[in-house]
């Protein structure tokens, strides 16, 4: 239990790490009519997670997990920077950066001295953050990843609740969709072996790309 109660807080929306400021491209989607309701904003963020986070990110923590277990600290600098260098725009990288600064200071203050370094890297992600704290704290890779995928679909729901706008019923109907979608998206990708790992979301990289340019927003990426 112990595990499951530091996944739950690594998972929450309580975390201090600045979710709630990104949208990752979604505030454009819905200026621009392509996201429009409860089902489209399901369509866009399961799309994403099958074809973007299921297909990357995941895999990437997979391998960012068994770095820090095995306490190879240059194969998770690698790693984390490679994931960084797949966001499709500016404004992702820097969302992706500033949240793994952010965990790296909540691990720190935690009193787990492997996260310090990690506050002012350029190269962190929250991926290989989350990763570290799942290493130290014997949360077992399928587990992680399921979390991290939901904190991730957690944030674009909270987000698109808010600009489409949606109610909250309505979140909590996309929501539980989308957990019957995670495991299996997480079983697959952490199968991934490294030349298959990537994914092709050319519409995020538009939306994305939109949004560093949008005249009016509620989200800074």
């Amino acid at each position: 239990m112990s595990s499951l109660s530091r996944l739950l807080q690594l998972a929450s929306p309580a975390l201090p790490v600045g979710a709630y400021a990104y949208s990752e491209g979604l505030e454009y989607a819905v200026e621009a009519g392509w996201v429009d309701g409860e089902s489209g904003l399901l369509a866009w963020v399961e799309g994403r997670l099958r074809h973007g986070f299921g297909r990357l990110d995941v895999p990437l923590y997979g391998q960012l997990h068994a770095a820090w277990s095995r306490g190879d600290e240059a194969r998770a600098a690698a790693r984390s920077e490679w994931l960084l260098a797949n966001r499709e725009a500016a404004e992702l990288r820097y969302s992706d950066r500033a949240m793994g600064q952010a965990l790296a200071r909540v691990l720190a203050g935690l009193g787990m001295r492997s996260a310090a370094p990690w506050t002012k890297a350029p190269g962190c992600t929250f991926a290989a953050m989350f990763a570290l704290a799942c290493s130290r704290w014997g949360i077992r890779p399928p587990d992680g990843a399921g979390g991290l995928a939901w904190s991730w679909a957690e944030s674009q729901v909270a987000a698109g609740i808010r600009l489409i706008p949606l109610g909250q019923s309505a979140g909590q109907r996309v929501l539980f969709r989308l957990g019957s979608a995670i495991p299996p998206v997480c079983e697959a990708g952490l199968r991934l072996d490294d030349d298959e790992i990537g994914g092709s979301a050319f519409g995020l990289a538009l939306a994305s790309c939109g949004h560093e340019v949008q005249r009016t927003r509620l989200f800074r990426s």
